[in-house]
């Protein structure tokens, strides 16, 4: 149990410093080779690029949990509370439609990328719909933390305890 608290706590920032890590390492030792040796390894232009997706999505899914992600609490702070409970759940039902959405034509990629073999660019072996599965995969952690902050917000509607509606990057 103490596990998975801590995994629902850190599963993005782990992804994102992974990835991160990875494709700065691989940036810099590549120019490195590049200027001093005049040599680079074929792919280290295009795996970084694919790594980017994975640290997009998982920010994406991140900020959306710790909700600071595309919001206007200017207007929703001065409504009324049932009308502040109405925005997020309207939030809620917008971020889950655009989701199936989102999630139903990534993976239509990520079949059609399986299905035809396709090789990242300057690999034998490595194969793009690893990279491309990184879409769907973080717009379905997405719809759970939509979920888990909508379930937050109707705990404290019916407590009658103020919303959380300012966003903090900095902590939990």
């Amino acid at each position: 149990m103490v596990l998975l608290r801590w995994l629902d706590a850190n599963v993005e920032k782990i992804f994102i410093l992974i990835c991160y890590v990875t494709m700065a390492g691989i940036i810099f030792v590549e120019v490195f080779r590049r200027f001093l040796f005049n040599e680079q390894v074929p792919w280290s232009t295009t795996v970084p690029v694919y790594l980017f997706l994975w640290i997009v999505w998982l920010g994406c899914t991140y900020n959306v949990k710790i909700r600071a992600h595309l919001r206007f609490d200017e207007l929703r702070l001065r409504l009324p509370y049932g009308g502040q409970f109405a925005c997020l759940c309207l939030d809620a039902v917008l971020w889950i439609t655009f989701a199936a959405i989102v999630i139903t034509y990534t993976t239509e990629q990520v079949w059609l990328s399986y299905d035809n073999f396709a090789i990242v660019q300057g690999t034998d072996d490595v194969m793009q719909w690893w990279f491309y599965l990184a879409t769907p995969f973080a717009w379905s952690l997405l719809v759970f933390r939509v979920l888990q902050n909508l379930w937050s917000d109707y705990a404290d509607f019916r407590a009658g305890r103020p919303f959380n509606l300012h966003a903090n990057i900095f902590g939990d």
